[in-house]
């Protein structure tokens, strides 16, 4: 088999036990990377460590993936030109968003003797977002309502799952810096702590402790534990 050390640099062709010597001798896991080569390619590595990394990895993309919603706008057979450009632009912003946007034209009353006019708003819809998404789902009668589902291109989703890897990145190597550079962690002061706090017994506690407590002054001084049991020998 070829074996890669640790580090990445290429040990050569050996067999497999010398690698597992090897394994063995500094604490790792023979690992099998590509068993379809020729010879087969073998690294040493801490499988658990790997594992474990390869999960953090996953959680944090996880965590960064955006769950694709489905956005309705609304409508009426009467909406004007200019609304309908508003409605557009609306959903223009939750294609980039990588949403799917459900176009609905609700008809009322003798509306429902026309249910094409509703098809054809929809369809300029359609051709007014076609440089973002894809019909998803034709116009189609609902009872009432005419509806059509346009859904993100692939053009659009690539630029949206590159921008996540983007901010994930940039937001882990902020991470990282401030890790490096990160001060000593101090208990933060609480003002209440302070204003709760006696005066007087601070300076209760600074006179106890002020007094330094001299050897010499208990070998030198007027205490002689020898004279005191002198003194009761001549007594008796």
């Amino acid at each position: 088999m070829r074996l890669i050390d640790d580090e990445g640099a290429q040990v050569g062709i050996v067999s497999a036990r010398e690698a597992q010597q090897m394994a063995e001798e500094k604490g790792l896991d023979l690992v099998e990377v590509a068993p379809n080569a020729v010879p087969p390619v073998c690294r040493l590595m801490d499988y658990g460590k790997y594992r474990y990394e390869q999960s953090k990895k996953d959680r944090e993309a996880r965590k960064n993936q955006r769950q694709a919603e489905l956005k309705e706008v609304r409508l009426r057979p009467k909406t004007d030109d200019h609304d309908l450009e508003v409605k557009s632009k609306m959903a223009r912003r939750f294609l980039l968003a990588g949403d799917k946007v459900k176009f609905t034209v609700r008809f009322r009353g003798r509306e429902m003797a026309h249910p094409d006019i509703g098809r054809q708003m929809l369809d300029q819809l359609a051709e007014s977002l076609q440089d973002l998404a894809i019909i998803e789902q034709k116009p189609v009668m609902e009872g009432r309502a005419c509806s059509l589902v346009l859904a993100p291109n692939p053009k659009v989703l690539k630029a949206l799952l590159q921008a996540q890897r983007n901010q994930a990145r940039a937001t882990q190597e902020t991470r990282t810096r401030a890790q490096q550079s990160e001060p000593v962690a101090t208990a933060p002061v609480d003002v209440d702590d302070i204003e709760d706090v006696d005066v007087d017994d601070i300076e209760d506690v600074d006179d106890t402790q002020g007094e330094d407590l001299d050897v010499d002054d208990t070998e030198d001084g007027d205490l002689d534990l020898d004279d005191d049991f002198d003194e009761e020998d001549d007594e008796e």
